[in-house]
């Protein structure tokens, strides 16, 4: 696929079927995340891949929108350690650089035919309890990783109409040349 393809076929899906994700294709996007850029080349982040069912489940609980989690074949959880990074202007860049890897891996996995949700919404403490993570080690993300469903459930259905929006601002709305 074109890059540019890639892109614009990327969408947040919240329906998967059970089948399972084959081990190459998890691997590819790992290693495309894993040659993110980062401040001053660091790579501060790490990658949770969890196929455990029970796990899973327990990820699925740790945020109340998101409970649809329960039912895919497998969920990658981006962490960062900020000691690898640096801040600038009061922002943590650990953030920043965890976003660049999961953002390449969310691409490679949409260029390989699987579908996935980048998920910001969870209760950290709650997920690293359930991964047993060490501490000072922060989790920026989470995201499902799997086909999509061919049947879609009730509640899929809904969420994709009121999340289904693919519009975008203009060029001209968000590009400033040479001052605001």
């Amino acid at each position: 696929m074109e890059f540019i393809d890639v892109v614009k076929s990327r969408r947040s899906i919240r329906t998967y079927d059970s089948k399972e994700v084959e081990d190459e294709k998890i691997n590819y996007v790992l290693e495309c995340a894993r040659l993110a850029p980062s401040w001053i080349n660091r790579q501060c982040w790490s990658f949770i891949v969890v196929k455990d069912k029970k796990t899973i489940k327990i990820l699925s609980k740790t945020t109340i929108i998101n409970r649809w989690l329960r039912k895919v074949p497998c969920i990658i959880v981006a962490c960062g350690d900020p000691k690898l990074s640096g801040t600038h202007n009061g922002i943590e860049y650990f953030t920043v650089d965890v976003a660049i890897a999961m953002e390449h891996l969310i691409l490679a996995a949409t260029d390989m035919g699987l579908s996935s949700c980048w998920i910001g919404g969870f209760n950290e403490k709650k997920v690293k309890e359930a991964l047993g993570m060490p501490k000072g080690i922060r989790v920026v993300a989470l995201t499902p990783l799997g086909y999509l469903a061919k049947k879609r459930r009730i509640l899929g259905g809904i969420i994709k109409i009121i999340t289904r929006s693919k519009k975008r601002r203009s060029l001209d709305e968000i590009i400033h040349y040479d001052k605001w």
